[in-house]
């Protein structure tokens, strides 16, 4: 049991994830957080800018314009992955039953954020944890063209990981010798950032 929750605990954990998979583990919990409904859980906003900042002072052996293209197309498939799961399963998601790696509660947040932004959900939704795995899917349930979700996929995606990524890049560059001393404050701060719009979601959808 130890061991299984050893292994869950450094799945979610950024950091573990980087010095242990590197490039192409970075590159799968990017993808499984954009497309599979099991990967809400996963840390996405400050794991990309790890990524970028990592790179930037050598502890990533890739240089930042391949990490910066592969995330990008991890992105891009991960949300074609979501939304041909919601196009396939339609209505019939909303009646599956809980588990531990699936809520309805969180496919009716991501439809509400999607019903109030439209098809701009799937660009600004990007920043916000699991509407950035539920968006995709509930994209293909109302059955949304899908040259009009490539087009939003990708313009989303490129504005998620750019940002991201290149500002912990350009961070690390500016101040490597600082870094180390306060990565766990930057960490912090990264996930706080990253959880104020659900957080802010929440407490609005109990004020009404």
């Amino acid at each position: 049991m130890n061991e299984i929750w050893q292994t869950i605990t450094n799945l979610v954990d950024a950091q573990q994830i980087i010095h242990q998979g590197g490039f192409y583990l970075i590159l799968f919990v990017v993808f499984a957080e954009t497309g599979l409904f099991f990967g809400f859980f996963l840390p996405g906003d400050y794991l990309l800018f790890l990524a970028g900042l990592f790179v930037a002072t050598g502890k990533i052996d890739t240089d930042i314009t391949t990490m910066v293209i592969g995330l990008i197309l991890a992105a891009i498939a991960g949300n074609y992955v979501g939304y041909y799961f919601g196009y396939k399963t339609g209505p019939l998601l909303f009646k599956k039953e809980d588990s531990f790696f699936f809520k309805k509660k969180y496919i009716r947040m991501a439809e509400e954020y999607y019903n109030k932004q439209g098809s701009f959900a799937l660009i600004m939704g990007r920043f916000v944890p699991i509407v950035r795995t539920f968006a995709p899917i509930i994209a293909g349930v109302v059955k949304l063209p899908l040259k009009r979700f490539t087009f939003y996929n990708i313009i989303g995606a490129v504005l998620w990981i750019t940002s991201l990524t290149l500002l912990g890049y350009f961070l690390g560059i500016k101040f490597e010798k600082q870094i180390n001393e306060y990565l766990s404050y930057i960490i912090i701060g990264i996930i706080v950032i990253a959880s104020f719009p659900l957080i802010w979601s929440y407490l609005k959808s109990k004020s009404i």
